[in-house]
């Protein structure tokens, strides 16, 4: 068991939040009870989630994408509300982290990806104004679009969609988790032979046909599964608690 004020100091220690500009806040959302036993990690902050998460007795919740997004209406009234009454009425937690569980070279969303992978990282790039966001790296050896392809499912147990270009051959691949589409025009200008994200926009298929890269959307949710899982397992090693991931997925 440990105490809420230790495991979220820790979270502070290593996943440094204040050193990223963020659309949200990053750390504890939402307070429960003062000790956790039992951790449970997500990747959305959703009813079906939340409602998951307490049925399995968790003292703390732990996801990528919490609450309180900059933009949105600020009552806490309808959906929003639903969720932060079921919360705290269940004294559950909600520790959240956006960026810094993209950008961490270890716990992250986008190390994760290239573990799973097999691409010997290159330092990261800031993109967005965002330090670290856009990852880079190479494969032992070269693999063909399709080859990349399958990799990819076999990863995130989900098809990508894939816009091809001209190179037959794949070693030097760029990636950023989630809505990182933007960020291919940097990508190309690396070099690479291929980029990832989560998601593609419509601009997204012309950028990549124009500037010879093969494009790989493998999922917004898909490519965001990996941090919270591993840094989930490290808490729990490191505390000596209880931990479960539970994924209410989503196909986009």
């Amino acid at each position: 068991m440990v105490q809420l004020t230790t495991l979220t100091d820790y979270l502070a220690e290593i996943l440094q939040p204040e050193t990223v500009e963020d659309y949200c806040p990053n750390g504890l959302q939402v307070e429960g009870r003062a000790a956790v036993q039992r951790l449970v990690t997500g990747v959305t902050a959703s009813q079906r989630f939340i409602d998951a998460a307490i049925e399995a007795k968790a003292d703390a919740i732990l996801v990528h994408h919490g609450f309180f997004w900059k933009g949105e209406p600020a009552p806490i009234t309808g959906m929003k509300g639903q969720r932060l009454q079921r919360l705290i009425r269940a004294d559950v937690s909600v520790l959240a982290y956006h960026l810094p569980l993209d950008i961490h070279r270890r716990f992250g969303n986008n190390a994760c990806l290239a573990e799973g992978l097999g691409i010997r990282v290159e330092p990261p790039l800031s993109a967005g104004g965002v330090p670290d966001l856009l990852w880079h790296g190479r494969l032992a050896a070269p693999v063909t679009p399709a080859e990349l392809a399958d990799r990819l499912q076999l990863h995130l147990n989900r098809l990508p969609l894939r816009i091809a270009s001209e190179p037959k051959q794949i070693q030097h691949i760029a990636w950023c988790s989630g809505g990182g589409q933007k960020f291919l025009p940097a990508a190309a200008a690396l070099g690479v032979q291929a980029y990832i994200s989560g998601e593609i926009s419509e601009p997204t298929t012309h950028e990549a046909r124009e500037l010879g890269v093969h494009y790989f959307a493998a999922g917004h949710h898909a490519t965001e599964r990996g941090g919270v899982q591993a840094l989930g397992a490290h808490l729990a090693e490191h505390f000596g608690i209880d931990h479960q991931f539970i994924d209410d997925d989503n196909p986009a």
